[in-house]
């Protein structure tokens, strides 16, 4: 008898756990995740009654030299945002007649050019905002203005509504060549990265071409078919490869190859309205050149791609249809405009430890504070190394954690059952609740103690079964257990105006879920055939 007791004085005691519990959809966030979500918008600007106007953000372009500033055009101005504070610094208006579409800077910074809806190409003096040239050839709104990106500082490409896009010298305000092949609307295009002669063009007829002014009387030298309407096309860093985003696609094609179709991502709901490249990675080292698609849309996604992998590796929601990206090239400032004339500006802090502005990783997130020295004066002096992970050869001893019993597992160890279900009853957490009642259905106690309730313990009960039984979660166990409580006190019931009113409502709930399922599996099989399709193609 001695040695029994003493076996049980020694026995583990648990906690009472639910064995339902939810699943966490919360997945670990990646090393890339983390570094768009270090892009901050700042506090100061935030609410900055500047960073809105009344018409669409059409188009965002970059200074491609330090601070980086940036191009905004909507209605008929273009505003210049400062680099480093992203406050305005300078409004162009008084030189457009009509509304702008498309603007971009020349590789030095120095100029900017921008179209409009009349057809005219402007040139402008990024610093003094000085009018230097008005290109005048499209017979419909000029869409598309673009430099070339390396050395060439005198000619600019532009395609309009015209179906027409043409080839600017600068200087003498002439037009080169007239490059024709679209038969709709030219609305976007994309400088080579690697020549200063090819570029690439897209309109509403599906077609992508690319042209070679060093050829230019044989027309373009290569077509792609996106199949939707073209809204972007853009250049990937290496200068093979090209991204096209039309209708809710954005494709990757192989230049090099002959235009071959490498991959087409289908992650937007609505049309796709622009592209940029954003990079990521350090300028050497296992990170480098590690570049990123950002893609916008009507659906008010912003999606990362990484189109090495082929996959999507970050997306972020916004409230309003999104029109125009930009990356500065400093990697440090994302801007998108959207169709109300609204700006989403993130900012990432610069690490002061980088060895220059494309000294940015995926690590460099935050920055750490140098640490103190611990002295025996300090108490974490005491309690250093307690959070150190044992290395793989090393013997592990751990310290037993001391349990925290809450109010029915003090009752439950008591073997008082009755009162540990309605002091579960009486708390707010269903999770106990339910726990409670698998344990007192392992130890063969449950359907005694619902016997044993008096009738306002029993209207507790009838509360919860209410409240829980139709959640999926707890349906399958609480539905079998009202079952068994309304056949054992069905007396009661029928003596309590108040257990009367709890069965009704029970009965109610129960009739508009089962409703619930049975539209969902409506919908289920009105769907089903449609994915079906959907797979095949």
């Amino acid at each position: 008898m001695a040695e029994d007791e003493s076996r049980i004085s020694i026995a583990k005691t648990f906690t009472v756990k639910p064995k339902l519990r939810p699943t966490s959809n919360k997945a670990t966030p990646t090393p890339e995740s983390k570094y768009w979500k270090s892009f901050k918008i700042p506090k100061d600007i935030e609410t900055t009654p500047s960073k809105s106007f009344i018409y669409p953000i059409t188009s965002i372009a970059f200074s491609p030299i330090a601070p980086h500033d940036f191009a905004a055009t909507h209605s008929a101005n273009i505003t210049i945002f400062s680099g480093k504070t992203l406050e305005p610094k300078s409004t162009i208006a008084s030189a457009f007649a009509d509304s702008t579409t498309s603007t971009a800077f020349r590789c030095d910074g120095k100029l900017l050019a921008a179209g409009d809806l009349t057809g005219t190409v402007h040139v402008f003096d990024a610093k003094s905002r000085t009018h230097l040239r008005r290109l005048k050839g499209h017979s419909a709104a000029a869409r598309l203005v673009r430099y070339p990106r390396a050395d060439d500082k005198f000619h600019l490409f532009s395609g309009g509504d015209d179906s027409v896009v043409k080839y600017w010298d600068v200087t003498t305000e002439t037009c080169l060549f007239d490059l024709l092949g679209h038969k709709d609307y030219v609305r976007c295009g994309d400088a080579s990265p690697v020549s200063d002669d090819m570029f690439a063009s897209g309109s509403y007829d599906h077609k992508i071409r690319i042209w070679d002014v060093r050829g230019s009387n044989s027309g373009s030298v290569l077509e792609l078919n996106h199949e939707k309407p073209v809204e972007s096309v853009l250049y990937l860093p290496s200068g093979g490869l090209i991204a096209t985003a039309g209708g809710n696609f954005v494709k990757i094609w192989d230049v090099i190859g002959g235009g071959k179709l490498l991959y087409s991502m289908e992650s937007h709901n609505k049309t796709v309205t622009s592209l940029c490249v954003g990079k990521i990675g350090k300028e050497n080292g296992e990170e480098a050149q590690q570049y990123r698609i950002l893609s916008v849309s009507l659906d008010g996604y912003m999606k990362v791609f990484d189109y090495a992998k082929f996959k999507i590796t970050h997306s972020m929601r916004f409230p309003n249809p999104l029109l125009s990206v930009g990356f500065s090239p400093d990697c440090s400032t994302w801007v998108i405009g959207t169709s109300n004339g609204t700006f989403y500006i993130g900012r990432r802090k610069a690490n002061v430890e980088s060895d220059g502005p494309g000294d940015v990783g995926l690590g460099d997130v935050e920055i750490e504070p140098q640490r103190r020295v611990l002295r025996p004066t300090y108490f974490r002096y005491f309690q250093r190394g307690q959070n150190t992970k044992p290395s793989k050869g090393d013997y592990l001893i751990t310290r037993p954690k001391k349990l925290k019993f809450a109010e029915h597992d003090k009752l439950l160890k008591k073997f008082r059952h009755k009162e540990a279900l309605v002091a579960t009853l009486s708390g707010k957490n269903p999770e106990n609740v339910v726990a409670v009642m698998e344990e007192l259905v392992a130890r063969k106690k449950l359907l005694k103690c619902v016997s044993n309730l008096d009738t306002e313990e029993l209207g507790l009960l009838f509360g919860f079964l209410q409240k829980y039984s139709t959640m999926p979660r707890y349906a399958g166990f609480l539905m079998r257990l009202t079952n068994k409580v309304v056949e054992m006190r069905a007396d009661d019931v029928k003596s309590s105006d108040q257990l009367r009113v709890n069965i009704r409502n029970l009965k109610r709930d129960v009739v508009e879920e089962i409703r619930i399922q049975q539209s969902m599996q409506e919908i289920q099989g009105i769907i089903s055939p449609m994915l079906r399709i959907a797979a095949r193609r």
